[in-house]
């Protein structure tokens, strides 16, 4: 096996480790999974706490039906809304709700201290979490800012 297979398969179960620990934390805490904490953070550094639907979907990397089906929960249990565009019925929004706001606060951290036990020291050294971001950038690994 090649060193760069067996570095992108390495990757590739630390994603599926790192995903359960932030699932099984956001989830038992406030009932959300990554991914939903990952939409409804995109969401929060939106301006105005809202975007169109699609570029939503473009941000993710999901298609237009899959955040609908994303957004879908978030929206029964409140944290999301839809709204229309006042001048073209065809676009849609997806905007946070004073609730999502809220929620969205306790959500994040939790996903601090999460991340925070993760890359603890003695494990990481000083400097390597940030080496390993960039690392992660060079793959396209862009983070929520981006």
């Amino acid at each position: 096996m090649s060193d760069a297979l067996d570095a992108a398969l390495r990757l590739v179960r630390a994603q599926a480790t790192l995903a359960r620990r932030f699932d099984a934390r956001l989830g038992g805490l406030h009932g959300v999974s990554l991914a939903d904490f990952t939409l409804l953070l995109r969401l929060g550094q939106a301006p105005g706490g809202r975007m169109r639907r699609v570029d939503l979907a473009e941000a993710l990397g999901l298609t237009a039906s899959g955040v609908t089906r994303a957004l879908a929960p978030l929206e029964r249990i409140g944290l999301v809304t839809r709204e229309p565009d006042a001048r073209d019925a065809r676009v849609a929004y997806a905007s946070l709700t004073g609730t999502g706001r809220e929620r969205l606060k306790e959500m994040l951290a939790t996903a601090e201290e999460t991340a925070d036990g993760l890359f603890a020291a003695p494990v990481w050294g000083e400097g390597e979490v940030p080496l390993l971001a960039e690392l992660l950038t060079r793959l396209g690994g862009t983070g929520p800012r981006a």
